[in-house]
């Protein structure tokens, strides 16, 4: 059956996300367009996580639960987990790893946890978009053993990508690339190549999804579809 993912998607934890932008309004926006499968990754950490589980099961999407680590080269990848707590206890490990410097909301944005009704419960003090001061490759490593999956993200952006930080893209194990336009002029070596909203706005919600070919809705059934290559790019 052919699915429809958005594997890259921001809240108002994101201090470059809107205030606005909270879990459930991102999964209601989701479910309005036809999203099936759906990810919240935030930048450095996952304390929005245990809310989008909430508002994905009341709106019958399979959520994934996303860390968009920024790497010591500053190169933005996602991990994404099938399981929220580890999700969790991965978020907090690089959470840690961040140096200690205070976010200023006037220059940066505000880093607000929420609840399912969109009241904040929780506003974060460590500034979350600065690098974790680990490895891209490490990353990888790292996200991999845990059961994740290792998706370099935009990997065609003027900034915090692979190929604009780095040069060029590594040949590592990825479970797939994401990208902003096709066809990407890289060498990818024949990896799987998505595309996702990046929203940090509600209404750049399922701006660049794209569509699966999947035996089931299961991470399982995804991370085969990853690995065959059956992505249908459309609107």
């Amino acid at each position: 059956m052919l699915v429809k993912v958005d594997l890259h998607n921001h809240s108002c934890l994101s201090p470059c996300g809107s205030d606005d932008l909270t879990p459930a309004l991102l999964a209601v926006e989701a479910m309005e367009q036809g999203i099936e499968i759906l990810a919240l990754s935030d930048h450095n950490s996952g304390r929005n996580l245990p809310t989008f589980r909430q508002a994905c099961e009341l709106c019958s999407i399979m959520p994934l639960f996303g860390i968009e680590v920024t790497t010591v080269e500053e190169v933005h990848v996602l991990t994404l987990f099938e399981k929220l707590e580890d999700a969790m206890q991965f978020g907090s490990f690089i959470e840690y790893l961040l140096p200690p410097i205070k976010n200023d909301p006037r220059l940066f944005g505000n880093q607000l946890v929420v609840n399912l009704e969109g009241e904040i419960v929780e506003t974060v003090e460590k500034l979350l978009i600065s690098t974790s001061g680990i490895s891209f490759s490490d990353v990888i490593e790292e996200a991999l053993s845990r059961d994740a999956l290792a998706i370099p993200a935009h990997i065609d952006r003027y900034a915090n990508s692979a190929l604009a930080n780095l040069g060029f893209l590594p040949n590592l194990p990825y479970s797939a690339l994401e990208a902003i336009r096709l066809p990407v002029e890289a060498e990818t070596y024949n990896r799987t190549i998505l595309t996702a909203s990046d929203a940090h706005r509600l209404e750049e919600v399922g701006r660049r999804s794209c569509y699966l070919e999947m035996e089931e809705l299961s991470f399982e059934a995804l991370k085969a579809a990853l690995a065959r290559g059956l992505v249908t790019y459309r609107t």
